[in-house]
């Protein structure tokens, strides 16, 4: 599938998030319906030489290189009024547009999940893997995003490695989870109860089941449901008359009912830490009002957290995130630059390639000419020549080399462009023309600006 010229100049991303736009379009937007997306995206926009096309349930992105990055916006602009039955209007006032630099910067933070609703969140990192793999596998990638996907994935990872952004728990269910393992060390082993069967408290057992918890019960007022839930997360069902007998083997409590007062008081806790044999007992109360009597925590060797506490926590893990945050655009920025380095670098390498080459053609020729004059000579003295010439053109071409690799930004760098590649008489992919092409080239570039600013 790949085409058109190689070596596309730059990056254009176009998107919408959980920030700029409602669910109602970024639905629309997703090609959920597609088979292969990324091949429907790549097909249908013929100025882009590589796309990347990133579909979550928060985001939805096109990431492109592209020759022409002005007309790959415009093309993508349609290719989603087309695809989407969205009025373009709609979809300018949604979406958000990076180029260059600004693309870079934005695909590393959504890879670091800087950008993500909660920050620090992994999951982001491998919906962005997969829709690489997804490029790679349709030929949809090439020099450019094979350069800056792994690049942004490896800027992630040391992220993660070098700041605590993904440490602290920033859910409600995670936060109970995280609190459980403070208070046991470790969760292998452990025997966990739901009681009831509310949404955060079936997220918090699947938390518990992914950290090692051994055995799952739920106890629910309505059985099949009790049934319903365990099943799903490999337990077993009780009845709320089976309550106090669970209790006595349970590790960690998690109680989210719908009852008008509490269902589990703090004699009924005291008589069973006998028969517990006073082994920890941690209860996570997520339900409004409260399923649990508060005075259970007065209790040695019990532990109880209602709904409240655990806001307080998720929201002091919020904070140290974000200080967190400021260190992950540290790095970020100074890998923004790096990748910048390189990709003004693939304007050089032709020329430089070219040079190279004429120096070497031009070294070849005229020694072979002198050789023929310097019969004489033996082995030894040919290989001492030819070095001799090697080390004179190579350290001829040193300094043009450096300053094309090192040499200033924008306008002045392409001065000197045209300048090398007029002294060597190089044209734009290295190649040595003749004096009266390149200005026959030159004459006719500078008709065709001529033309298009007037």
């Amino acid at each position: 599938m790949p085409r058109k010229m190689a070596g596309a100049k730059d990056i254009v991303l176009l998107g919408v998030n959980h920030k700029t736009a409602p669910v109602e379009v970024r639905e629309k937007l997703a090609l959920s319906q597609v088979e292969r997306p990324v091949s429907f995206v790549f097909e249908s926009l013929p100025s882009c030489q590589e796309v990347v096309f990133l579909s979550t349930c928060n985001r939805v992105e096109i990431i492109a290189a592209s020759m022409d990055t002005e007309m790959a916006r415009d093309e993508i602009m349609e290719f989603w009024t087309k695809c989407s039955s969205l009025e373009p209007s709609i979809i300018e006032g949604c979406s958000y547009e990076h180029r260059g630099t600004s693309a870079i910067r934005h695909v590393f933070r959504v890879a670091a999940s800087l950008d993500s609703m909660v920050v620090g969140e992994p999951q982001i990192l491998g919906q962005l893997k997969d829709a690489y793999r997804m490029a790679l596998e349709e030929g949809c990638s090439g020099q450019l995003l094979n350069k800056l996907m792994p690049k942004a994935f490896s800027v992630a990872k040391r992220i993660r490695t070098e700041t605590r952004i993904a440490n602290q728990a920033v859910s409600i269910s995670y936060a109970a989870v995280a609190l459980a393992k403070k208070i046991f060390g470790e969760l292998t082993g452990k025997r966990a109860m739901l009681i009831g069967a509310g949404e955060m408290a079936e997220l918090a057992a699947q938390h518990l089941k992914a950290n090692g918890v051994e055995e799952l019960v739920v106890a629910n007022r309505t059985l099949s449901r009790a049934l319903e839930l365990s099943k799903a997360l490999g337990g077993k069902a009780i009845s709320l008359n089976e309550l106090d007998d669970a209790l006595i083997e349970a590790d960690i409590v998690i109680s989210s009912t719908g009852a008008p007062g509490t269902i589990i008081e703090k004699e009924q806790i005291r008589k069973i830490m006998r028969p517990r044999r006073h082994r920890l007992l941690f209860f996570i109360d997520i339900a409004v009002p409260r399923d649990i009597d508060p005075g259970v925590n007065d209790i040695d060797n019990v532990y109880l957290f209602d709904i409240d506490e655990l806001k307080e926590v998720v929201e002091e893990n919020k904070a140290e995130r974000q200080k967190e945050a400021v260190k992950a655009e540290r790095i970020i920025e100074a890998e923004v630059i790096k990748f910048q380095s390189w990709l003004r670098s693939l304007d050089v390498v032709p020329v430089i390639k070219g040079l190279q080459e004429k120096a070497e053609g031009i070294r070849k020729k005229e020694l072979a000419k002198s050789l023929k004059h310097l019969k004489h000579l033996d082995e030894k003295d040919i290989k001492a020549v030819e070095k001799l010439t090697q080390s004179l053109v190579s350290k001829l071409l040193h300094d043009p080399i450096i300053c094309l690799k090192k040499g200033a930004d924008g306008q002045d760098r392409q001065q000197l462009l045209d300048t090398l590649t007029r002294l060597f008489r190089i044209d734009a992919v290295g190649q040595t023309v003749s004096l009266e092409d390149y200005m026959e080239s030159k004459a006719k570039e500078s008709k065709k600006t001529s033309s298009q600013n007037g």
